[in-house]
């Protein structure tokens, strides 16, 4: 039975990063490299900034889709990623106990592809009374047309989509918080580093 939808907060929710490899963005067609880069790293970040817990792992990663991208290992500070074998991650048992080993019941999930990486472990997780997001703009896949196919079925499934920048806010909740800075600063979103830079020059 579906469990009442409830708010993310910096206590109940965990960060998801399943294979933003090296091999499988050189097909990303419904983003940019760059984009997608610099979207999953700023989403890793600011989960740093909020004692978020990260869970991230690879696939086939010596036999197929090559290493993580650097930008990403460097945000989440150098540590151990976990590889497996089988499509949905969910299906990796050492994946599912480093989720459940979080304590947290609400997940941010990105992976790449959207639709397969990103898509079956946010659908696994639900039927198992976890509440999955899927950050859409930290996940890449290999066509529009699969980009489209794979939002209709989260969206018949019940499952919610956002953006990698509005979820980390919403966590935060107020402008006030001692670390709002830090967390604007490593969300990187250009307009809001463009006004910290008014906002400094017209505070000398």
């Amino acid at each position: 039975m579906q469990t009442k939808r409830t708010r993310m907060t910096r206590d109940n929710t965990a960060v998801l990063l399943i294979d933003h490899q090296v091999g499988l963005m050189t097909g990303v067609r419904d983003i940019t490299v760059s984009e997608l880069k610099h979207n999953v790293v700023g989403l890793a970040r600011a989960a740093k900034v909020l004692g978020l817990p990260v869970v991230a792992v690879t696939t086939a990663r010596d036999s197929m889709w090559g290493p993580t991208a650097p930008e990403l290992q460097q945000a989440l500070g150098g540590g151990e990623i976990m590889d497996r074998s089988s499509v949905n991650a969910w299906d990796h048992a050492p994946f599912v106990a480093a989720v459940k080993a979080t304590g947290r019941d609400h997940l941010i999930i990105a992976g790449l592809s959207f639709e397969v990486c990103a898509s079956l472990p946010a659908i696994s997780s639900s039927e198992e009374g976890f509440q999955p997001i899927v950050a859409l703009d930290a996940c890449g896949t290999f066509s529009l047309a699969k980009r489209e196919a794979g939002l209709a079925r989260l969206t018949a499934l019940g499952i919610e989509v956002s953006d990698y920048a509005t979820l980390m806010v919403e966590i935060m909740g107020d402008n006030a918080d001692p670390k709002a800075l830090d967390v604007y600063a490593a969300l990187d979103m250009p307009f809001a580093v463009l006004m910290g830079q008014v906002a400094g020059a017209l505070a000398k």
